[in-house]
Order: C-alpha cells, then sequence, then structure tokens
C-alpha cells in the first residue's frame, strides 16, 4: 500500500493541484529561511540581452556576410547589449555593499528570473562579487530557466506563474526594471499596480534603468493626460542611466528605509 503523499500519479494530477501550488510557497520559504536571506533587490529584464564581447562578434560576423537585415539586427544586439553589462556592474556594487553590512541576517540579495540575458547579467554581476544571488526561474519551452551564475541552493524553477511573481514582491526590497519584453512589461506594471493601490505595506524603491529606451517605449504621461492615473503616479519610480547613479540612489533610499529604521528599533 502507498501512503497518499507517495503517489506521484495522484501529487501529478487535478485533483492535487492545490498541493503543488501551496509546494511552491512552502518549499521556498522554508529555503529562503535555512539559508538566512531576509530580503531582496530584483532585477527585471530582457533574456534576449547578451555580454557586449558576444554582441560585436556577431555584429562583425554580419557585416561580413553583407546582409543588411541580419546586420540591422547585429546592430542592435548591440545596443542592448550595454543593458547587459550595466546590469551586471550594477549587480556587483549592490552585492559589494551588501557583503559590507554588519548585520546577522543576508541583506538585499540580487534575485532574478533565473534565465538568460539581463537575468544573468545580475546573477553574473553578485558572483563577481563573491556574493550569493537567488533565480526564481519558470518552466518555459523556449528559454532555459536557469543561469550557471544562480548560487546552486538558491536556485528555483517554478511551474506557476502566479507563485513565481509572489517570490519576486514578498521579499523585495528594491526593484530595477531593464529593457525587456511582454515579460518585463508585465512584470513592471503589475508591481507598480501593487505599489500604487497600496497593496504592498511598505515603500519599495523603482527603478526603471534606461530612460532612453523606457521614454521610446512608455509615454505614461499621455496617461496623466488622459486622466486615467493621478500625476504623483509617477513619482512611484526613477529613471536611471548609469550603474553608479542608480546604486546611489538604491544605497540611499534603502538605507533611509530598512537600515536605519532597524537601528532605530534596536
Amino acid at each position: 500500500m502507498r501512503k497518499a503523499y507517495q503517489n506521484t500519479e495522484f501529487l501529478s494530477g487535478r485533483d492535487a493541484r492545490t498541493i503543488r501550488m501551496l509546494s511552491e510557497y512552502l518549499e521556498p520559504k522554508s529555503r529562503f529561511g535555512h539559508y538566512n536571506v531576509s530580503d531582496t533587490v530584483v532585477f527585471f529584464g530582457s533574456a534576449r540581452a547578451v555580454p557586449a564581447a558576444d554582441a560585436a562578434q556577431k555584429l562583425e560576423a554580419a557585416e561580413s556576410s553583407g546582409d543588411a537585415k541580419r546586420i540591422d539586427r547585429a546592430r542592435t544586439r548591440v545596443k542592448l547589449s550595454r543593458y547587459y553589462e550595466d546590469a551586471a556592474t550594477l549587480a556587483q556594487l549592490l552585492t559589494e555593499w551588501s557583503k559590507g553590512l554588519d548585520l546577522n541576517t543576508r541583506r538585499f540579495i540580487v534575485c532574478s528570473g533565473g534565465g538568460p540575458g539581463i537575468m544573468e547579467a545580475a546573477n553574473r554581476g553578485a558572483s563577481e562579487a563573491s556574493g550569493i544571488s537567488i533565480g526564481l526561474g519558470i518552466s518555459l519551452p523556449m528559454e532555459a530557466t536557469i543561469n550557471k551564475y544562480i548560487t546552486r541552493e538558491l536556485a528555483f524553477e517554478f511551474h506557476y506563474f502566479f507563485m513565481r511573481k509572489f517570490w519576486f514582491v514578498y521579499l523585495a526590497k528594491a526593484m530595477v526594471i531593464f529593457p525587456g519584453g511582454f515579460g518585463t512589461m508585465d512584470e513592471l506594471f503589475e508591481v507598480v499596480t501593487l505599489v500604487q493601490t497600496q497593496k504592498i505595506d511598505r515603500r519599495i524603491p523603482i527603478v526603471l534603468y534606461g530612460e532612453e529606451f523606457w521614454r521610446d517605449v512608455l509615454n505614461l504621461d499621455a496617461l496623466v493626460r488622459w486622466g486615467t492615473i493621478s500625476p504623483q503616479d509617477l513619482k512611484l519610480f526613477q529613471f536611471h542611466s548609469t550603474p553608479q547613479s542608480a546604486f546611489e540612489y538604491l544605497k540611499r533610499e534603502m538605507t533611509d528605509l530598512y537600515l536605519e529604521e532597524s537601528a532605530a528599533g534596536a
């Protein structure tokens, strides 16, 4: 006789869906507790960004081919690769700062969606600072879910998008949104909506990284003109375009919001 919790056919079936959902809450919670992770700085962005050296190499190959369309695509890839490098630099700066904090818990750990592109860059920057980092991967048919720079014990693969999003937000003390596509837009607007509607009961500094990109892609001033958002809603985030500028802003905000508050309560 098999016990119910050993019945894999049952556990993978429709009737056990709520158990699987609950598992994607309880198992990460247990792991974060075991490794003493208190909170995170979340990086969102395109999975298609590549390191600058790779982008330059592909541009050289495209130019040798003489194919105009291929050259245009390669030039765009070079432009996007700047954000890969900036994400790695910013993650490294944040990790070095976090490691220097005199605290009993691991604070402000870099967290990404676990995949390639900007996600990989964030985990890579943390790794290059000899720090730990988190990857909240998701099972997708067209994308690698876990990059090689994530701390092995903190690499997750989710089935349910909503549980993955929960863990993005639940531990977050700051968020940095780099240029990206539909998935990045989804994450950006969901987080901003939660902050706007005060469903998140704390202030979260939000950086839209790459003002040139975001001004080109989003016309949020039009929402104000049409009266669908309030002017103050545009203050829920800040634009930054250099790693040092974003780092100084995040360090200042997280110190004021979370470190000085902790010191005062000690």
